[in-house]
């Protein structure tokens, strides 16, 4: 199974990446994911099951740790995994 998983995090900051977003972004690129688009609005990353799992997991507790007030995401099934 592939997943795809869209987060934002807040507070926003227009002027420059506050940490919490500067982290969360770290982490995703970071991770042994397929695919990785990171963006001033939000975030989307493919990948297996386990990588994706995992990469969320960290994302979630390293975000919140670094001032994160909100962090939104949708996690897709997209298919099945190697089609």
């Amino acid at each position: 199974m592939r997943l795809r998983v869209e987060f934002t995090t807040e507070p926003f900051d227009l002027d420059e990446a506050p940490p919490h977003a500067l982290v969360a972004r770290e982490v995703i690129e970071a991770a042994e994911l397929d695919s990785v688009d990171v963006g001033p609005f939000g975030n989307t990353a493919e990948g297996g099951v386990e990588p994706v799992l995992t990469a969320v997991d960290a994302l979630l507790r390293k975000a919140l740790d670094a001032g994160a007030t909100r962090v939104s995401l949708q996690l897709n099934v997209i298919g099945e995994e190697g089609r």
